[in-house]
């Protein structure tokens, strides 16, 4: 399919042929919510932690007698239902991540390129070239663009000038092809693409 080249001043430089099998392909809303929880599965830390009966400190005597108190009987200060004692069943260090096939994980970076594409919330340019990191000054040329959320994947290597001039936009992610994945594409509006990055791509993913 035939898509415009723009550049960031929103003039017209072409037009580019986009792979129908990347950019075209049917969107699956159930592989897009697979790979979006493979990957803030993989996220998470899983450091959180509480002490069990067996960690908690405290002495192992009888805290009371058996019989006679009028209490409940107790065998240790350390059982869950007594103050301070340990947790049951609390969380424990962990790896929340879990496996997803390859080849799932690449239908759902073509679902999710089809799916900004179908949208018409795809925009691709020639190139991501400032004279000068000025946050302002890229802020302007977004705004004529009509960008207030954006993920900008650029080529192998985003150019610095833009990148720092992006770093203070909100809303606005720029990342190398290499870093382009589903989560990001989903959580921004529009999906900005240069020329080297659907080249790139298109050869990861046909």
């Amino acid at each position: 399919m035939k898509t415009k080249i723009v550049t960031l001043d929103n003039k017209a430089a072409g037009e580019l042929d986009l792979s129908d099998a990347v950019f075209g392909a049917p969107v699956r809303k159930d592989i897009l919510a697979r790979m979006v929880n493979y990957q803030l599965a993989k996220r998470r830390a899983g450091t959180h932690k509480v002490k069990s009966r067996g960690q908690v400190s405290g002495t192992t005597a009888k805290p009371f007698r058996q019989k006679g108190t009028g209490r409940a009987r107790q065998g240790t200060i350390r059982a869950a239902q007594m103050r301070g004692g340990g947790v049951v069943f609390g969380p424990v260090v962990r790896d929340h991540s879990h496996k997803l096939p390859k080849k799932v994980r690449q239908l759902a970076m073509r679902c999710a390129l089809s799916a900004k594409q179908a949208d018409g919330k795809l925009i691709i340019l020639d190139e991501l070239k400032l004279a000068e990191p000025k946050t302002k000054a890229l802020s302007e040329r977004l705004g004529k663009l009509g960008l207030s959320s954006a993920l900008i994947v650029g080529g192998a290597e985003v150019d610095q000038n833009f990148a720092r001039a992006a770093k203070n936009i909100p809303l606005v992610d720029v990342l190398p092809t290499q870093g382009a994945n589903v989560y990001d594409i989903l959580r921004r509006e529009t999906l900005v693409l240069t020329r080297d990055a659907v080249e790139a791509l298109e050869a990861r993913l046909k």
